[in-house]
């Protein structure tokens, strides 16, 4: 009888141990579909200051008219939302440039998702990265290297990932094996 439960034992833990390894989720780049300015708002009185770095790839346009926004938070509800950074006189989004912004709103820490928003007629501004540092955590880069599709929020969201089609139970062969070896070899030390 003991032997059969080591065996059980060491056959729960490879398993356990294969589950756990195979939930990896690769978050992509993504339009979100169900993002919605109008709860962006600050939801605290306490606000954090920020500086938000914005590179412009090289394979962009000189320079875009479009107006430009961007939303960033955590995943405890915390978000910033500025509603245009864009200035078209001052120069900003131009060809192989970067452009900062001091930007002020709810203390996000940390910051686990940003979206990109682009308006206007014309075509293919393609930001290269969004750097934000920010309120009590590291810097954070998301790359983007991907012209931003026109009146549509588009970016990364780490905070909350689905469930992976890999997640469902799949023991590894080797692990699987090995347990099953070291399960028959410790029924026999008993």
């Amino acid at each position: 009888m003991i032997k059969f439960v080591l065996f059980l034992l060491c056959f729960a833990s490879a398993v356990s141990v294969s589950v756990s390894e195979s939930e990896a989720v690769s978050v992509k780049l993504h339009a979100a579909e169900s993002f919605s300015v109008g709860y962006i708002q600050m939801k605290t009185a306490s606000n954090c200051s920020y500086l938000v770095l914005i590179s412009t790839s090289c394979s962009s346009p000189k320079f875009t008219t479009d107006k430009i926004s961007i939303a960033f938070g955590d995943g405890k509800g915390n978000q910033v939302y500025v509603p245009r950074l864009d200035d078209p006189l001052a120069k900003t989004f131009e060809q192989c440039s970067s452009d900062s912004f001091q930007i002020d709103g709810a203390c996000a820490s940390p910051i686990c998702f940003v979206y990109l928003y682009r308006s206007g007629a014309e075509q293919g501004w393609k930001p290269e990265s969004v750097k934000i540092f920010g309120y009590d955590s590291e810097p954070v880069t998301f790359t983007f290297d991907t012209s931003i599709p026109n009146d549509t929020w588009y970016g990364y969201n780490f905070c909350q990932t689905p469930p992976s089609p890999s997640s469902s139970f799949q023991p590894s062969p080797q692990k699987w094996h090995m347990s099953l070896l070291l399960g028959f070899f410790l029924s026999l030390l008993h």
